[in-house]
């Protein structure tokens, strides 16, 4: 289960480091997702901030277990995001099919970033 989980774990940290760069270099991605009333550059680089440092702690073995909650509580935050998405006559990520799968997908992220925490043992 160790190269299982260590698998997982360099997938979710490169997610998080290219979604990251992706609020940098290309925000127009992320555009539809931003709610009116919260100003889009702001969005951008406390998302890249966050995501940045949750991707790094991830690859640091001494920092691993953070990340992991870190990744849990910050897939917990993007949910409603993804919630209002769906309510919409278009969603931004595509179809209401698409929004509904990315819902689903959002909940293995929470359970992954929960199990990381909770099953990954700091070294001493």
């Amino acid at each position: 289960m160790k190269i299982f989980q260590i698998v997982v774990i360099f997938i979710l940290a490169f997610l998080m480091l290219a979604g990251a760069f992706n609020h940098l270099y290309t925000p127009e991605t992320y555009k539809e997702f931003i709610p009116d009333f919260f100003p889009e550059t702001l969005a951008h680089i406390l998302s890249a901030i966050a995501e940045a440092s949750v991707g790094i702690a991830l690859l640091i073995p001494k920092y691993r277990k953070w990340g992991g909650l870190g990744f849990f509580l910050l897939m917990i935050a993007f949910l409603p995001i993804h919630i209002w998405d769906l309510t919409k006559d278009l969603p931004a990520i595509g179809s209401k099919l698409s929004a509904y799968i990315r819902i689903a997908i959002q909940f293995l992220f929470i359970a992954a970033g929960w199990w990381i925490y909770k099953t990954y043992r700091l070294k001493p």
